[in-house]
């Protein structure tokens, strides 16, 4: 039987009351959050998800010849289909006619099978008149591209929704007749350089950055509060300032006619412009003051934590001032670069208006194709599998990172 002591003022078990508190909290709690996860699941979880799916997933070719796939399940593909299959390509492309949809199927198989799109549109014109078989031979005859084993061999793949093409492309390489993962010719192998160029690029806007942010994250450290407030203002301006507008101005500093080699012709360093726009220069100028405070302050934000004591102490010790900075302050202040580099790497790998604005056509990185695939192209499995890519690359080097440098494996010292 339940104690008096055990008992509320109103009767009630105290451990009831207490669940029932601490309920009524997590559910106020949840509430709060919720709005916040909701947020979180439309705008940032399921467009990720759309994106890892489109690079494998597509329904297309299923879709618009559903009978001539079907009619191919069972095909070898030694030798060319049956006059089934053919006589079922027929009757798709005469939907396709009537539906309006043959340029969508052109489209859809040129990404596999370069130059078919035309031939396609022309020969379905012709199809459309066939009434009475034999279809193969006349088939072949309107489209001598039908005659390739090749080609139905594409087809017949069309039958699952699930297609390794995207992803393989996107690494230069591609399924051959017989299933096999071989490489693309070297004249289509493009996506290996345009990575490399991507890391690059990071790489070398994130070292710029460093060596740019590291001595004046320390000086705002150790100058008087006000002083250092003042010039912090001066280092958050470009926050200030849309991107698209910063990276203008540097198209117009950078140009042939601009202030930069203006000045430099007037210091006598050059007689005549120097080709500044439209190069590897350009861009990763105009990234590094891009991105310089997001390398600054979490360095900076790091050194305000580490007392003046340590220099002193290893001073009075015998320590020159540059072997204290290197032993002792440097080591401390690991934590702090760790994580301006890895913010300013990864989004820099990402930048697309800055390189399309001020670089030149070999300095065009990733997230550039990716926009030329959906814009130009309207390939959106193409562009989900460089995202997925680019996405896939980016957590493989944060872990690499973050195991070798990591915030939590810093040693001081």
């Amino acid at each position: 039987m339940t104690s008096a002591a055990e008992l509320t003022i109103d009767g009630v078990p105290l451990k009831q009351r207490l669940k029932r508190t601490e309920l009524r909290q997590k559910l106020k709690a949840l509430g709060l959050v919720l709005p916040l996860f909701i947020f979180i699941i439309f705008s940032f979880v399921m467009p990720i998800g759309t994106l890892l799916m489109n690079s494998f997933v597509d329904p297309g070719i299923r879709n618009l010849l559903p009978a001539t796939v079907e009619a191919l399940v069972e095909w070898d593909g030694k030798d060319l289909p049956p006059e089934s299959a053919f006589a079922a390509f027929v009757a798709d492309i005469k939907i396709n006619q009537q539906n309006g949809t043959v340029p969508l199927l052109g489209k859809r198989l040129n990404y596999e099978i370069s130059g078919i799109r035309s031939k396609i549109q022309n020969a379905a014109k012709k199809i459309e008149k066939l009434d009475q078989p034999p279809f193969k031979s006349a088939v072949i005859a309107m489209e001598p591209m039908l005659a390739n084993t090749s080609t139905w061999v594409i087809i017949q793949r069309g039958h699952s929704i699930f297609t390794p093409n995207y992803l393989l492309n996107a690494l230069d390489l591609k399924l051959d007749e017989a299933g096999q993962v071989v490489a693309m010719p070297e004249d289509r192998a493009i996506y290996k350089s345009i990575y490399l160029r991507t890391l690059l690029i990071s790489l070398t806007v994130t070292l710029a950055t460093l060596v740019l942010g590291y001595p004046v994250a320390w000086l705002l450290a150790n100058l008087p509060t006000r002083t250092a407030n003042l010039l912090l203002i001066f280092v958050l301006l470009p926050f200030w300032t849309s991107l698209l507008v910063r990276t203008t101005a540097w198209f117009v500093l950078l140009q042939d006619n601009g202030a930069m080699n203006e000045f430099l012709i007037a210091l006598g360093v050059t007689n005549e412009p120097l080709k500044l726009i439209f190069s590897r220069f350009g861009t990763i100028v105009a990234m590094t003051h891009i991105q310089l405070p997001f390398t600054l302050l979490p360095i900076y934000s790091v050194m305000k934590t580490i007392s003046p004591s340590y220099m002193r102490a290893a001073r009075s010790l015998g320590a020159g001032p540059t072997y204290a900075f290197v032993k002792v302050y440097m080591p401390q202040t690991l934590p702090g670069i760790a994580a301006g580099c890895l913010l300013t790497f990864i989004l820099c790998l990402g930048y697309y208006i800055t390189p399309a604005l001020v670089g030149g056509p070999t300095d065009q990185m990733v997230s550039g194709v990716i926009a030329d695939a959906m814009n130009r192209d309207l390939n959106w499995g193409k562009a989900s599998a460089l995202g997925a890519i680019l996405l896939g690359a980016t957590i493989i080097l944060y872990l690499v990172y973050d195991r070798l440098v990591g915030i939590d494996n810093v040693k001081l010292g």
